[in-house]
């Protein structure tokens, strides 16, 4: 088959959603079909590049900005209908949220190809930006459009699919594929990546925004002096956090990792005691980092997000601990909890298991290459 991914970006750009796209695209390739993805570049570039990677035909258009995490890309309609032309996929694999998407309702090319749509995550309608809230009343027009057009839709849990508002009219053609991550050899343990000291070595990994609830876990390591942070990410909330971390209470024991390479994280998770992610709302529709970790055989500590996939993922007090989301002191209860070598032994067997039995690459792309092969032109 010859399939053509329309996303936001793609490696090395980070971001949970861009490894999906990534690890999708690569496992398809290596099984002898024609893979494209249709990107952006990083914002600020203005030039249309190409390249190969691992066997995927990575087109990155030029990107002027991305104000709210939106790409500007006035080229974009150019570079989709020069790949339509290139490619002639037989399908389309459409990541959203992704305004640039909206290209193909105006393209008759793409309108004679299936459209698969890949739903990562809602834009709330009560965002706390403003700016978010403005943009989504516009949005969501085209949003619907595209969905009525979509011949599948996928989102990643049941859970997400259930509580999404902008899915409500669309589930007769919806369908649940979990996120995957591929198994790996992890590099040698280094505890000097964590700040010096004793006690336990906690991961967090992903972009430094407020939803993530990077603040509620620095206010539970306040309570949990036997505790060091390793924050992975970058993001606009990172000078408001190093503040926060400048703390007496908590001083000295977070390291601000910023934007890594996939040696230093995965030698992250070789060495962590446990991995958290205290998200706050449905901006964390997933969670693949907790993938990441329970491969890694990490314990985790997650938010229990009504509507989220997370608790999809974790089993709480089986393959990992939940706890409310934005109690700083749940979670530094979760925290001290942990810090048991027994439990944090039998919670890391557990999720290496579920991990295994649930949330392989293999299992989500074999998924994804039935649906292709069933809705292909």
């Amino acid at each position: 088959m010859r399939i053509l991914h329309i996303g936001k970006y793609y490696a090395p750009e980070r971001g949970g959603i861009e490894s999906q796209t990534q690890a999708l695209c690569e496992w398809t390739a290596a099984r002898g079909h024609t893979v494209a993805a249709l990107v952006h570049q990083r914002p600020g570039i203005w030039r249309t590049t190409r390249e190969t990677l691992t066997g995927v035909d990575v087109r990155r258009v030029a990107c002027i900005a991305a104000p709210v995490y939106t790409p500007i890309s006035p080229t974009f309609p150019i570079a989709l209908s020069r790949a339509l032309r290139e490619i002639e996929p037989d399908l389309l694999h459409v990541h959203l949220p992704n305004p640039s998407a909206f290209a193909l309702l105006a393209s008759r090319a793409a309108r004679r190809v299936p459209w698969i749509v890949h739903w990562h995550a809602d834009i709330p309608p009560d965002a706390r930006d403003w700016r978010l809230r403005a943009g989504y009343a516009l949005y969501r027009p085209f949003e619907q459009s595209i969905l009525k057009r979509a011949s599948a839709i996928v989102a990643t849990s049941q859970a997400y699919l259930d509580a999404s508002i902008a899915l409500a009219s669309w589930r007769s053609k919806a369908t649940v594929i979990p996120l995957g991550v591929d198994d790996i050899v992890l590099p040698e343990a280094q505890p000097d990546l964590w700040p010096s000291g004793t006690g336990l070595r906690l991961l967090a990994v992903g972009r430094l925004s407020h939803y993530k609830g990077f603040d509620v876990l620095i206010a539970a390591l306040a309570q949990t002096p036997d505790a060091r942070l390793l924050l992975i990410g970058d993001g606009e909330e990172a000078e408001a956090l190093r503040r926060l971390a400048a703390a007496p209470s908590v001083a000295g024991r977070i390291r601000f990792a910023g934007a890594t390479d996939d040696a230093m994280l995965q030698a992250a998770y070789a060495t962590a005691d446990a991995l958290v992610l205290p998200s706050l709302d449905r901006g964390e529709a997933f969670g693949l980092v907790l993938l990441e970790a329970m491969r890694a055989r990490v314990p985790v500590i997650a938010s229990a997000i009504p509507g989220s996939g997370i608790g999809e993922v974790v089993v709480d007090g089986e393959s990992g601990l939940l706890v409310p989301p934005g109690d700083a002191d749940a979670l530094a209860a979760a925290i001290r909890s942990i810090g048991d070598a027994a439990l944090r032994r039998r919670l890391a067997i557990a999720g290496r298991e579920r991990w295994e039995n649930r949330f392989t690459l293999e299992r989500a792309a074999q998924a994804w290459l039935a649906l292709y092969a069933d809705r292909r032109r």
